[in-house]
């Protein structure tokens, strides 16, 4: 016996897949999005946390991707300012790498190509005199600093898994789609879930492919007419280190190869850099760093920095898979990151659409785009809605998060500052319904580190499908830099018992 059958069903619970569940939900269609691991296991918590045009893709002519994705920088810090905010970069300046005269035109386009009107323009640094200059070698006197944002990347996935659920999408994480095939002008689907092997059968109108780097295993075992597309898997990595400097800009690296990195200040007390482009072949869920990119990154970094970083110095790294549109670019960096949207159906019906490619920046304009190529298999959906709507939790004015940090401290006056900025930041307003029960520390519960407490973790696993320890600290919280292998341990036993 099947179930109701949805308009739409997408297999997929990264960025690209939980956006179009939101949006297709938000019109008034019914959604069924299944997740073979955690929202945000795969690419989409292994970016580089940014929202960004993307600079450096002005050199490859990518001017419709970076105009896109610069208007939507915009949209999206209007969505999301607690887990979405400005951040200024510095780019030091040196001869033999790309002319001054380019890259003041580069950035000239970056101010103006996306019709920027809340972020502040670019200006010219002197790095003798600016804070910015002091962790850099000597050599470097002048610079330039511009806008873009920064983003917590796996909690804008689990805000608009969250959003697509308030508006009655059914989101399933640790189920795979093992079988779909078009029968009597429906998708049939086999669900499988990952944990007891338990199967489920339901049918859809319509079907996406948001998998990600999962795209050609998927494909396997879905019914298609038209020939594939092919998947570049690009890999990048990043290396965190102790923190290398005080103050709150980040920067933009040059290296003589052609490539760029970033250097951020990440998580308070640690600087992000990354990242690498490396074409990948092999299972993506076994992707990690190697030797020879660790090297690298700290080699690129030590070019400007007075203190030289050596592999000794990385205390975490992590890294993810880009499945890119084979364009057929000799090398990874110049591959386009522009999506591809392709569209197979059969006698004009059952429609698969594939997605290829993509930027977590330009995600909801390309969950737009997907609702646009199956609006005339879905005819009853609603109008494109996301472009003025906020994501759970940054229902309030980005230049209150002091005052709404003060509010939840006065609401519960036993919670450090660093504990309510570190809930506020994760939650936003929600973060007031999470501690509206706690009237004295003891309601609090167990601690299992830092300020990661027994009422957050059962929120976790209430409203935002966490079933593991890793779903917690690398994918809901980030506190897993923080704690001990012991604390990791005592928090994942408590899983166990806790999150059936």
């Amino acid at each position: 016996m099947k179930d109701l059958v949805y308009d739409l069903a997408i297999i997929g619970g990264g960025i690209n897949g939980a956006g179009i569940a939101r949006d297709a939900a938000g019109r008034g269609l019914s959604v069924f999005l299944c997740e073979q691991n955690d929202l945000a296991s795969g690419t989409s918590s292994t970016s580089t946390k940014l929202i960004h045009g993307g600079l450096r893709y002005l050199e490859y002519y990518e001017f419709r991707l970076v105009r896109e994705a610069l208007t939507e920088r915009e949209v999206l810090l209007n969505s999301a300012p607690h887990i979405i905010w400005p951040l200024r970069f510095i780019l030091p300046h040196h001869k033999g790498l790309r002319p001054a005269w380019l890259i003041r035109l580069g950035l000239f386009l970056y101010d103006h190509l996306g019709g920027r009107k809340l972020l502040p323009p670019t200006s010219t640094v002197d790095l003798t005199t600016d804070e910015a200059g002091t962790p850099l070698k000597g050599g470097y006197t002048k610079g330039f600093e511009y806008s873009d944002c920064w983003v917590i990347d796996s909690r804008l996935v689990v805000l608009n898994a969250m959003d697509a659920a308030a508006k009655g999408a059914e989101i399933q994480t640790r189920a795979n789609c093992t079988s779909a095939r078009r029968k009597d002008n429906l998708w049939n689907l086999t669900i499988t879930d990952s944990n007891t092997g338990e199967k489920r059968e339901i049918q859809s109108k319509a079907l996406v492919n948001a998998a990600g780097p999962w795209m050609d295993t998927t494909l396997a075992n879905i019914d298609h007419s038209a020939s594939p597309e092919s998947v570049r898997m690009v890999k990048g990595s990043h290396i965190i280190v102790n923190k290398l400097f005080n103050h709150k800009r980040a920067y933009i690296f040059q290296n003589a190869d052609g490539r760029i990195i970033f250097s951020i200040p990440y998580e308070n007390d640690f600087t992000l850099i990354g990242t690498t482009d490396v074409d990948f072949s092999g299972d993506p869920s076994e992707v990690n760093i190697t030797q020879e990119e660790i090297d690298y990154l700290c080699k690129a970094a030590s070019e400007y920095f007075t203190k030289q970083i050596g592999p000794q110095d990385v205390v975490s790294s992590y890294s993810g898979i880009r499945p890119l549109f084979d364009d057929g670019k000799s090398e990874a960096k110049a591959a386009t990151r522009d999506y591809v949207l392709k569209l197979d159906t059969d006698n004009n019906t059952t429609p698969l659409l594939s997605i290829y490619g993509g930027k977590i920046t330009t995600y909801r304009k390309l969950a737009e785009s997907v609702l646009a190529k199956l609006n005339p298999f879905l005819p009853t959906m609603g109008q494109p809605w996301t472009s003025a709507a906020v994501m759970p939790g940054g229902d309030f004015d980005p230049a209150d998060f002091d005052r709404e940090v003060t509010k939840l401290g006065t609401t519960c006056p036993f919670l450090t500052k660093e504990h309510a900025t570190r809930l506020m930041r994760t939650y936003g307003t929600r973060a007031r319904d999470m501690i509206n029960d706690l009237k004295e520390p003891s309601d609090m519960g167990e601690c299992f580190g830092s300020n990661l407490y027994e009422f957050e973790v059962k929120y976790l696993i209430r409203h935002e499908w966490a079933q593991t320890a890793e779903d917690v600290l690398w994918r809901r919280t980030n506190t897993g830099l923080v704690l001990s292998s012991r604390e990791v341990e005592s928090l994942r036993n408590w899983m166990k018992i806790n999150s059936q």
